[in-house]
């Protein structure tokens, strides 16, 4: 749209949030990211499950339309002339299927935490709902917004590794080394909780991002796995360290490690991919470069905005070359491809193909099946196990 010879910028889209109330974390990286790019205005929600909590909260954060429950919301929002664009579901894992299957039977798009949901079965069901819906269905497995990750898998698809061989990826903490979770601090309870959490610890948690990473840049699929899964902290009811063997299509070999006992480790999330001509190296702590090594050949730095970095890294950036960018863009960028998709459904248009990467529906079915296979592989001592 234009006005004279000036571009009119779309609106920015109405969002509403499922969780994400006082004390949370996530929730406050989801509204950042939200507001990062101005795609997006927050005016309703539901922080709580305490009906006056969650009303106060959203009085303190300054959202105009706040709801006792989700399903206030949902209901109320689909019966609005100025209705949601679409929701963030931030809540604890448990929480996820409820609220997604009622926005998206109430028609709005939804936009959730990872992992999907915390069994195959429902994560399944879910995903014949947003089907049927024909809605977007975003979720936030944010590394995958990064630009070198994003250029990472540019180059790959380009054949500058030529065929893969080995996929290695880790994701190490330290934080739940010791029983936080004794002390009543909010994320450990309910990180470390079954009945919350799902029946994967470090493995739902960090593991899954691990897994989803590998795939997304390497554009491989995992068939099968085994295991070794781990709690390591004295009367800790999930795991807290996993070992695993990967196969791939194309007959690709891989490793997954993760663990959040691991002393040392803030949070380091790894990526190595080696092929016959070339291999990648990117490490999340150091998220503006990517190390590429060709065969016989000194290893050299490919930084964000530099020189050989490619569209689909610029398709992700917001700043000149030698300003770091990290982990509220990363989120940022998922926020805003969603947001140009949401639009190109508004205005009847085809997307922008680089913003259709945020992962999907497909990717939270992926996850749970990776979850689901990996404890059945540890359960039989560690067999080899189809997804």
């Amino acid at each position: 749209m234009t006005v004279g010879n000036f571009p009119v910028a779309p609106r920015r889209l109405r969002l509403g949030m499922v969780g994400g109330g006082p004390g949370g974390f996530i929730g406050a990286v989801h509204r950042i990211a939200a507001r990062l790019d101005d795609g997006y205005e927050l005016v309703a929600a539901a922080l709580t499950s305490d009906p006056a909590r969650s009303r106060a909260a959203a009085a303190e954060l300054r959202i105009p339309r706040p709801y006792s429950s989700f399903g206030e919301m949902a209901a109320t929002e689909a019966q609005r002339h100025d209705r949601i664009d679409a929701v963030a579901i931030v809540t604890p894992n448990h929480l996820h299927f409820a609220p997604a299957k009622a926005f998206l039977e109430a028609g709005i798009h939804v936009i959730c935490d990872k992992p999907l949901t915390t069994t195959l079965s429902s994560a399944i069901e879910l995903a014949e709902i947003v089907e049927h819906s024909g809605l977007i269905f975003g979720l936030t497995h944010n590394y995958t917004g990064y630009p070198m990750v994003r250029q990472a898998r540019e180059m790959i698809r380009d054949g500058a590794l030529g065929n893969l061989r080995v996929v290695q990826v880790e994701y190490a903490q330290d934080w739940l080394a010791t029983p936080l979770e004794t002390t009543g601090q909010k994320q450990a309870v309910w990180r470390t909780d079954p009945a919350r959490s799902s029946p994967a610890g470090s493995l739902g948690d960090i593991g899954t991002h691990a897994f989803n990473i590998a795939s997304f840049v390497s554009g491989l699929a995992c068939t099968e796995v085994a295991a070794d899964v781990t709690a390591f902290v004295p009367g800790r009811r999930l795991d807290d360290n996993v070992h695993l063997m990967l196969r791939y299509e194309k007959n690709v070999r891989g490793m997954l490690w993760a663990s959040q006992v691991s002393p040392g480790n803030d949070n380091h999330l790894g990526l190595r991919i080696y092929g016959e001509k070339a291999g990648l190296a990117w490490c999340q702590e150091r998220a503006n470069e990517l190390v590429f090594s060709p065969l016989g050949e000194p290893p050299r730095v490919i930084a964000r905005g530099g020189a050989g970095s490619l569209p689909a890294a610029a398709h992700a950036s917001r700043l000149p070359a030698g300003h770091p960018e990290g982990y509220l863009e990363g989120f940022a960028q998922l926020y805003s491809d969603l947001a140009e998709q949401i639009h190109a459904r508004l205005e009847n248009r085809p997307p922008d193909p680089a913003a259709l990467l945020v992962p999907g529906i497909q990717e939270g079915v992926d996850g749970m099946r990776f979850i689901t296979a990996v404890l059945a592989s540890s359960k039989n001592n560690s067999a080899w196990t189809a997804l």
